[in-house]
């Protein structure tokens, strides 16, 4: 999962993600919701009337997270979408025609029901191709459907590493979490802790950065004391016996793996005595907490965040497009995703699904060609006949064969007084 600021003073806003407490739910209505304003559930065009793909016309389909633990993430992505569109059809649309889409609710992994009906509201919009969601557990319970429909998925957020090569229609414009875990373990080690205590929930996202993480530390000569195979339920409150078993392997520092919880856990911690600025975090809790903690708090603590240390002027591009933006968690990769979708179409010179899937990995660059920044620019391209790299806000390579990103950038964050975390430094990795 990603986040980005716009300057080492700007700093991320309050996050957490997939999976966490039961928020309101709308289920009924992302089935019947027909309307082409973007709300809260349901289906809905960013960019005025949306017309099916199967009349010719660039339809994008969205799965926003509008409701749940990681309803937080939505503005950004609908912002990202936004101004995607507004950059295609200024641009002259897709194969000359104006890009629109519609979009729904799909919650978190605790509302299975609203994966499926939200998904479901999409699809029967037969969209070219869809876009999201940010959770590895809400794609595991779609993307069948999605593929099935022969409609190519791109997910901005989903890490899990057992989604690679998953599926033909399933890409990804995030690496998977063996990237950034690795990342994180080392520089774990890096910072001279001999014991390390885990703290992960029990979700595929905290399992598999918990692997890697324990794994990468230990190869280091990182004791880990504490969680290589322990993991709490995600819809857990009380931690308290858990910070006590924490606390009783005696470590130099924990790496706390989660989304809402993460507040609850630290609050225990600090109840427990438990010097809460020896931490580390990863992106589905690396966040603004100024107005969670005293400050001082969290001053010193260390987090990872995947992708490419996006610029303010993408972000204030993005906030002008949706003015509740607050974070920009997966804005840059929901920006990519998009305009990777309409390069293809325009490449394989029809809007239909499948001619989508079969261009991406070329306009992505997987088979080498003339590296452009902008839809605009890369259209130019195509229509000369040349081949293309799209080089976008991410900074990921190219597709691989299991559709990840071949190459990504891991930031790493250093918190302050404030409790916020600053961005500090970019690592690179090589996506196996």
């Amino acid at each position: 999962m990603r986040y980005s600021t716009s300057s080492a003073s700007s700093t991320p806003s309050p996050s957490s993600r997939k999976s966490a407490k039961r928020t309101l739910m709308c289920a009924a209505a992302a089935v019947a919701a027909l309307t082409l304003a973007l709300s809260g559930c349901g289906s809905s065009s960013s960019s005025g009337s949306a017309s099916s793909s199967s009349n010719g016309g660039f339809v994008l389909g969205a799965l926003f997270p509008q409701t749940g633990s990681l309803a937080y993430m939505s503005p950004q992505e609908e912002g990202a979408v936004k101004l995607a569109l507004k950059d295609i059809n200024d641009a002259g649309g897709v194969l000359g025609k104006k890009a629109t889409s519609v979009s729904a609710d799909t919650s978190d992994a605790d509302h299975a029901d609203q994966n499926t009906s939200g998904t479901q509201s999409v699809l029967s919009k037969k969209p070219s191709a869809i876009i999201g969601p940010a959770s590895s557990s809400v794609v595991k319970n779609v993307y069948k459907e999605i593929s099935a429909a022969k409609v190519p998925l791109i997910s901005m957020g989903a890490t899990s590493a057992s989604l690679s090569g998953v599926d033909p229609f399933f890409f990804r414009t995030v690496a998977p979490d063996s990237v950034q875990g690795a990342v994180l373990g080392n520089v774990i080690a890096q910072d001279g802790v001999q014991k390390l205590a885990i703290a992960s929930f029990n979700d595929d996202y905290g399992t598999g950065l918990r692997d890697t993480i324990a794994k990468t530390a230990e190869a280091a000569g990182v004791d880990v004391v504490y969680g290589k195979d322990q993991a709490f339920d995600p819809t857990e409150t009380n931690f308290s016996s858990l910070v006590s078993t924490i606390k009783a392997s005696n470590p130099d520092a924990i790496a706390i793996i989660a989304f809402d919880q993460t507040k609850a856990l630290i609050k225990e911690m600090i109840s427990q005595g438990i010097d809460t600025t020896k931490l580390y975090l990863v992106d589905g809790n690396t966040s603004d907490y100024s107005d969670t903690f005293d400050k001082g708090t969290l001053k010193g603590v260390t987090g990872t965040i995947p992708g490419a240390h996006a610029t303010a002027d993408f972000q204030k591009k993005v906030k002008s497009m949706e003015s509740s933006v607050k974070d920009y968690t997966y804005a840059a990769e929901t920006y990519d995703g998009v305009i990777l979708f309409a390069l293809a179409a325009q490449k394989g010179g029809k809007t239909d699904g499948e001619t989508i899937q079969k261009n991406l990995l070329a306009v992505s660059g997987a088979n080498g060609g003339t590296k452009c920044k902008s839809y605009k620019e890369c259209v130019a391209l195509l229509k000369d006949g040349k081949d293309i790299e799209y080089v976008g806000q991410t900074g990921i390579g190219p597709f691989n064969k299991n559709h990840d990103p071949s190459s990504a950038n891991i930031g790493v964050y250093k918190f302050g007084e404030d409790n916020k975390p600053v961005f500090d430094h970019v690592q690179s990795g090589k996506v196996a």
